[in-house]
């Protein structure tokens, strides 16, 4: 009876057991994967020539696997709708969707990206190994990240605003920024959480400090959560403000918590006040995310247009005239003789 009954309900128990269950084996993504994403990147707390300059991003993207290979790369597909704008009221929005595919061994991109410009075979962003374990590496774009805890909780923003279950990931680095901006000692700390029955992104916050030797210099925040998904995510209990005990990973999801609200603060007065697009390389040394210089100093105001000569001064004098005693023309009375009569005019 126990064999038959154990014959009877394995199978229901495998359809039931999630594609990463297997010991060692990591979730495989299937066509129909689909999240939505929201973006917050801010620019600011400048220094020397950056003193007083602001810039705001807000994205809302979306990236989905339309297919799946028997070589285990995956086709994918991925939407954007940007709107940036500076503390000078200048603004700008723009759309962007492609494709790209990659692959699910490796965790590199295949053939395009999600408009990622700048990396050197790039891994993925949105998805890793979930069967990593804690203390193990593997890289996010070309950053190397260090698995920290499979059982973290993380607070997602609206319209979602709960906490989830996550794998917490992060990565630090520097690199030498030179663009529009200038030339820059840059350094970073991203920290990364992932849904661990599928490995797919749940959210990120990057930091990033970059300073000259003038003085001059800003800072750089970018945090993305996911605002909806087509599989469930593990709710968890929200990071309190108050943690009861030894381990530091409580610490931390408070500082996370806390960057959060800040960033939505800044963004809320940013857009209350009131781009020219360049490049700002993201996460690291590569990368595309558009934002403009700071504004420069004001063209010179002529009082006289360039290209025109001065108006020359005209000086109209008046003559009196009196009549010929003669023959009763009119003459200046400046004139000797009547230039009609010849008579004089005297």
């Amino acid at each position: 009876m126990i064999s038959r009954f154990v014959l009877l309900v394995l199978p229901l128990l495998l359809l039931t057991v999630p594609a990463a269950a297997a010991t060692g084996s990591h979730y495989v993504p299937r066509a129909g994967d689909l999240f939505h994403y929201s973006e917050t990147i801010n620019l600011g707390q400048g220094t020397g020539d950056y003193n007083g300059y602001t810039e705001t991003t807000l994205i809302s993207g979306s990236v989905g696997v339309t297919s799946v290979l028997p070589n285990g790369t995956e086709s994918a597909s991925y939407s954007n709708s940007d709107a940036w704008s500076n503390n000078s009221g200048a603004q700008e929005s723009w759309t962007s969707s492609g494709t790209f595919t990659f692959s699910a061994d490796s965790f590199l991109y295949v053939q395009g990206t999600d408009n990622q410009t700048g990396y050197v075979n790039p891994s993925v962003w949105f998805y890793m190994d979930n069967g990593l374990a804690p203390g193990s590496s593997f890289t996010v774009l070309n950053t190397p990240m260090d698995v920290v805890s499979t059982d973290t909780s993380y607070s997602l923003g609206a319209p979602l605003s709960e906490a989830v279950q996550t794998i917490y990931a992060e990565g630090n680095g520097s690199f030498v920024r030179n663009d529009v901006y200038g030339n820059f000692d840059a350094t970073y700390n991203w920290k990364n959480y992932f849904d661990p029955s599928t490995g797919y992104i749940v959210g990120y916050l990057y930091t990033e400090q970059d300073s000259n030797s003038s003085g001059d210099g800003f800072s750089l925040t970018d945090q993305v959560y996911v605002t909806s998904t087509t599989y469930p995510l593990t709710a968890a209990t929200a990071p309190a403000s108050s943690s009861s005990s030894g381990s530091s990973v409580p610490y931390l999801l408070v500082g996370v918590v806390i960057a959060v609200v800040v960033i939505v603060v800044v963004v809320a007065w940013l857009l209350s006040r009131s781009r020219r697009p360049s490049n700002l390389p993201r996460h690291s040394g590569g990368g595309d995310i558009r934002y403009g210089p700071p504004p420069g100093a004001p063209p010179p105001i002529h009082l006289t247009p360039g290209g025109q000569p001065a108006v020359q001064q005209i000086v109209l004098r008046e003559t009196v005239k009196v009549n010929c005693r003669y023959c009763g023309a009119l003459i200046d009375t400046t004139a000797a003789a009547c230039p009609n009569c010849g008579a004089p005019r005297t």
